[in-house]
């Protein structure tokens, strides 16, 4: 799931003291699971923007609304009626959510309220980990069902550096380097001696290093 956080209320605030009717839009999917910009989060963001408003003075209104998600058309469209009249869009979906706002109400400005992260996995309550790098040429099949490009702070594609000691990262004793799981995953299945074969560079023109990707399914296509 694509994680993110909300973005400190004083930089929130920098950008909303600037618009007089404001919308703020939660999100009901991904960062409603990770209890960020749901409607729950969407709802309390603009009680603390109204009270704020009303000590500085700043007049004008501050309203929510919150669909099921914000990165598909039908849901963003859902809403244009609350958006007549206002000044600015506040989205506290991942940048998918802003920025499909943007293309849909290109004469309202759009502000993100929070700073996207990560595609991670639950690990424990309330904790997330970073798990893909949505590269776009996925080969965990070779690597043990573990992606060494999210994993890995330096996506090594062949084996650990030098800096990797007693099974850990050099960034921090806390994390463990990807490669020794790798390793103790093959070594599982018997196959650890597949880690000798040097992989070719990853072909980063499927991530977003080709310029934005689309994916059409087919059949449904122009």
């Amino acid at each position: 799931m694509i994680t993110a956080e909300r973005k400190p209320f004083e930089q929130i605030k920098a950008v909303t003291d600037q618009f007089e009717n404001i919308l703020v839009v939660g999100c009901n999917t991904c960062v409603a699971v990770c209890l960020t910009g749901g409607e729950r989060e969407a709802e309390l963001l603009t009680s603390q923007l109204r009270l704020q408003r009303q000590q500085d003075g700043i007049g004008g209104s501050v309203e929510s609304v919150t669909v099921l998600r914000q990165c598909e058309n039908e849901y963003v469209d859902a809403v244009s009626a609350q958006v007549e009249g206002k000044d600015l869009i506040l989205s506290t979906a991942c940048s998918i959510g802003p920025q499909l706002f943007a293309d849909r109400f290109p004469k309202v400005r759009v502000a993100p309220a929070m700073n996207t992260n990560m595609l991670g996995v639950v690990k424990e309550h309330h904790v997330w980990t970073e798990y893909c790098a949505a590269c776009g040429d996925c080969g965990i099949f070779n690597t043990g069902g573990i992606c060494p490009i999210a994993r890995c702070a330096k996506t090594l594609l062949n084996g650990p550096c030098g800096g990797s000691q007693g099974g850990r990262c050099e960034i921090s004793p806390d994390v463990p380097c990807v490669w020794v799981l790798i390793y103790h995953k093959l070594e599982s299945f018997g196959i650890e001696g597949n880690l000798k074969r040097i992989d070719c560079p990853k072909d980063w023109s499927k991530a977003n290093s080709g310029g934005p990707g689309t994916m059409t399914k087919e059949g449904f296509g122009p």
